[in-house]
């Protein structure tokens, strides 16, 4: 039986998705749950399948507060991918209206720019029923991108992959080259970059 997370009223939850991939954005989202939410089934996204997490979004954005940010490629290889999570999960938190009395953060920073009490806690998804929430929205937000990202480059994978670096993907980035999606400032698509051919689109 799955452990019941703490709900705490009126304090955010923050977390990101996406730190791992060769490509896409990093989504992050932020999460109020309102008193009376129902947090059955709310976990850390990465221990529910993708039917349940769906699910599970639909729920948490009928009923909470929640705000979601991107860090696209671009900013993930000019800030490297620490820094452009951090500054996508405060895009978030800075979207929220009214802003929360706290702010919980999954990992072990706080991301700059924040202008109410926050605190990071690791491995807080599988802690808090707010960052559990957050971490769910971000990661449903970001499979359906690279879903759609797989109409435009079919030759990655990404509706399968994600951008994760698969023995699939990683062949598919030799033979074809990186697209616009790709991050550079990785080492697998870097060196791909330096010794494959680009694929425009």
């Amino acid at each position: 039986m799955a452990k019941q997370l703490l709900h705490l009223p009126g304090v955010a939850g923050a977390d990101e998705a996406g730190r791992g991939p060769l490509a896409g954005p990093v989504a992050a989202a932020a999460v109020v749950l309102p008193i009376d939410f129902d947090i059955t089934g709310i976990n850390d996204s990465k221990k529910l399948d993708p039917a349940m997490r769906r699910t599970l979004s639909e729920r948490i954005k009928a009923t909470a507060q929640y705000a979601i940010e991107l860090s696209e490629t671009e900013e993930i290889d000019t800030l490297n991918i620490l820094w452009a999570s951090l500054a996508a999960m405060s895009r978030a938190v800075g979207r929220l209206e009214p802003m929360p009395q706290r702010v919980l953060i999954d990992g072990n920073r706080i991301p700059p720019g924040l202008t109410v009490p926050s605190e990071a806690v690791v491995k807080g998804d599988g802690i808090y029923a707010c960052i559990a929430a957050a971490s769910i929205l971000a990661k449903v937000e970001r499979d359906q991108i690279m879903t759609e990202a797989a109409k435009i480059y079919p030759q990655y994978g990404f509706d399968r992959n994600f951008g994760y670096p698969t023995p699939d993907h990683l062949e598919a980035l030799k033979r074809h080259g990186p697209c616009p999606i790709h991050r550079r400032s990785f080492r697998p698509v870097m060196e791909c970059d330096q010794g494959c051919l680009i694929f425009e689109h």
